[in-house]
């Protein structure tokens, strides 16, 4: 344990986890009636777990409520990818039979974000926002508000799921993972005075016809500050990872988290003069 990790530390569950059960750990760690809830999540974190996936996005919309709303990421920027991004210009034969082979997005379109995230997007009634990169998916009464705007540049920035959340006054659940999966991060990031920047590039389809786009958003942070930033905001606020199954969760108000890291990534981000635009 670092000087640093609070983790509560207990022996694995004798029996397995079960949805009610899972219902009652989110409800005592503050999961409220009627929250928005944006969840990044790994399963094997939890140990067992009956039912799997799917137990526990029934438990989580059991602790919103019908009033409520759950969010996963719903990310393809790993299957929508040039696999030349390095090549401008007229592509050559094999260039362009590779990038012909890359999917468009569609709504259906499986994400690798991890089988909690997946079981939501797959369920009847599931909404996906439109970005094919950088899409959430969501269930619950604001839905729609959520995944109904989303720029294609600056994907996760004002105008974009986040955005709507920040609005919502929602609240982030990291089930078993750390800040370096806490999206909310680049949402911040976003705001600063002077954020990292990337290209992203992806095929569309505009007028019947394949294209490519290309656009500019929030850089990757690789680890770099926003475990620093999420560690601090957590001490800052007093907030306490509990322990569910074998997973570490932590249940954070995005309204006090943004200014915190909106304000802590611009002074790292400063110190480090970034800014650049990277592929």
């Amino acid at each position: 344990m670092t000087a640093h990790d609070s983790t509560p530390r207990t022996a694995p569950p004798a029996t397995p986890l079960t949805a009610a059960g899972l219902t009652e750990a989110w409800r005592s760690m503050g999961v409220r009636e009627g929250m928005a809830l944006m969840v990044h999540s790994s399963l094997s974190s939890l140990g067992r777990v009956e039912g799997g996936a799917d137990a526990v996005v029934a438990s989580l919309r059991a602790a919103v409520g019908p009033t409520g709303t759950v969010v996963v990421p719903a990310f393809t920027g790993s299957v929508v990818l040039d696999p030349h991004p390095e090549h401008t210009g007229v592509p050559t034969p094999e260039i362009a039979e590779r990038r012909a082979a890359v999917p468009l997005f569609h709504p259906a379109m499986p994400s690798p974000m991890g089988a909690i995230a997946e079981a939501l997007r797959a369920l009847p009634g599931s909404l996906r926002s439109p970005h094919p990169q950088a899409s959430v998916a969501a269930v619950g009464a604001q839905a729609e508000r959520i995944t109904a705007r989303q720029s294609l540049g600056d994907a996760v920035g004002r105008e974009s799921p986040f955005g709507a959340l920040h609005e919502l006054d929602a609240h982030v659940l990291l089930l078993g993972v750390g800040h370096n999966r806490n999206t909310f991060l680049h949402y911040a990031e976003s705001l600063a005075p002077a954020p990292r920047r990337k290209l992203r590039r992806f095929p569309m389809a505009v007028a019947g016809e394949r294209v490519w786009i290309e656009t500019i958003d929030v850089g990757n942070d690789n680890d770099t500050h926003f475990p620093v930033v999420g560690r601090e905001f957590e001490e800052r606020a007093g907030i306490r990872p509990a322990l569910v199954g074998t997973a570490p969760c932590r249940l954070l108000p995005v309204r006090r988290l943004i200014p915190f890291a909106v304000r802590r990534l611009g002074e790292l981000l400063a110190a480090d003069g970034a800014g650049s635009v990277r592929q």
